[in-house]
């Protein structure tokens, strides 16, 4: 596919300059057509956990997990999830340093973003998900599930957590859904 190729190190606009741009919230939210599910990435380095929205954008919940392989079958998969769920928009985890700064794993997400808006033109947000991770694996181990089951879906729940802070948000600030 001729968006896939291009230097990975360069922003996907340079190459393809009527991308839609990763947006802000409130362009994320005026971008949004009513009643259509967002999808939620969890770009972690072995898998990515996916989740999804109700088309009424009040329920985040997992969808799976995509394991990392080469990048266009990543996408592929991805964006099978987008369209079997008729979504409207990608929010993708931004992993900030504690003290507000991002580091590379901030950078490696908005990497990934830019990637994505390079195959499709479609809304996207990177959003905060600081501890994420953490709170979805101490609502795991608080559940008494064992190792093994948190690591085979802790990616997807993460994806979920994320994806509920933003639709919560969206209610409460913006009146939007």
């Amino acid at each position: 596919d001729a968006c896939l190729a291009g230097p990975t190190n360069a922003h996907p606009a340079q190459f393809w300059p009527d991308l839609m741009p990763i947006l802000d919230l409130a362009e994320f939210a005026a971008s949004l057509p009513a009643r259509k599910a967002l999808i939620g990435l969890d770009p972690g380095s072995t898998t990515i956990g996916v989740a999804a929205s109700d088309f009424t954008r009040l329920i985040a919940s997992t969808a799976g997990g995509v394991k990392r392989s080469k990048w266009p079958a990543d996408a592929a998969a991805i964006f099978k999830v987008f369209d079997d769920r008729e979504a409207c928009g990608l929010v993708v985890g931004h992993p900030i340093n504690m003290d507000g700064r991002p580091g590379p794993s901030a950078q490696a997400a908005r990497a990934f973003a830019r990637n994505l808006v390079a195959i499709r033109d479609v809304p996207l947000l990177m959003w905060d998900e600081r501890l994420s991770t953490a709170a979805v694996q101490r609502q795991m181990i608080a559940a008494d599930m064992s190792r093994a089951k948190r690591a085979a879906v802790v990616d997807a729940a993460a994806a979920a957590y994320m994806l509920q802070g933003l639709l919560d948000r969206l209610q409460s600030e913006l009146g939007t859904y």
